[in-house]
């Protein structure tokens, strides 16, 4: 815990992106079980198998907040899909004998966001959630774990990470923060207390802070 209150910063024109393909599509394919593919814009991202789209879009939460993060900082990337195909090649996920997928892993993120985007990365495996926000300054945003039932913050939560989202202002009460499988009011540019937070929080994250550029 911090002994001095926060002050306010919040970054302004942070893009927003869900990792399906449109924002308005997430409340039915989170809540109903809506086929990701029934969205018109469900090739956004680069995809063009459609089975693929479906097994990676629920699990992309964290590729989608680095690019937010890449766009905000006018950092030309690949997309989606190729992000995707290239975070595989560096281990930042795995794949499992049981079908299943270890990732995003820490530290092979942070390596590969150093060598492909320039990018430095504090990999915070025990942090708080005020310590964290207290990092977010004029060049650095933030991904945190947290249970992707934070979509919904005023019921009862089970669980506690599994999700990341990606932190873009705080002050001396809370953060600001893109949801990238949240639904409206908690979707983009969304407001919580740190009380909240912490109910979902997993105690870990990232912090990420664009290189410096000639003249800055």
């Amino acid at each position: 815990m911090n002994e001095k209150p926060l002050t306010a910063l919040r970054h302004s024109g942070v893009p927003y992106y869900t990792q399906w393909g449109s924002p308005e599509w997430v409340r039915a394919i989170v809540e109903d079980a809506a086929d990701p593919c029934d969205d018109p814009a469900w090739r956004r991202g680069g995809f063009t198998d459609a089975q693929r789209y479906r097994f990676w879009a629920k699990r992309l939460c964290g590729l989608t907040c680095l690019e937010s993060a890449l766009d905000f900082w006018g950092i030309e990337h690949a997309s989606r899909a190729a992000l995707l195909d290239d975070a595989l090649r560096h281990d930042v996920y795995k794949m499992r004998d049981d079908g299943g997928v270890d990732g995003l892993i820490y530290r092979p993120f942070a390596q590969w966001a150093k060598e492909a985007f320039g990018l430095h990365v504090d990999v915070l495996p025990r942090i708080g959630i005020e310590e964290i926000a207290a990092r977010i300054d004029a060049d650095t945003l933030a991904i945190v774990s947290v249970s992707p039932e934070i979509r919904y913050p005023d019921r009862h939560n089970e669980t506690r990470g599994g999700h990341l989202i990606l932190l873009h202002g705080r002050d001396e009460r809370g953060v600001w923060f893109h949801n990238p499988s949240g639904v409206a009011p908690f979707q983009a540019n969304a407001w919580l207390p740190f009380d909240t937070v912490n109910r979902f929080y997993a105690g870990r994250g990232l912090t990420l802070t664009r290189p410096v550029r000639a003249g800055d």
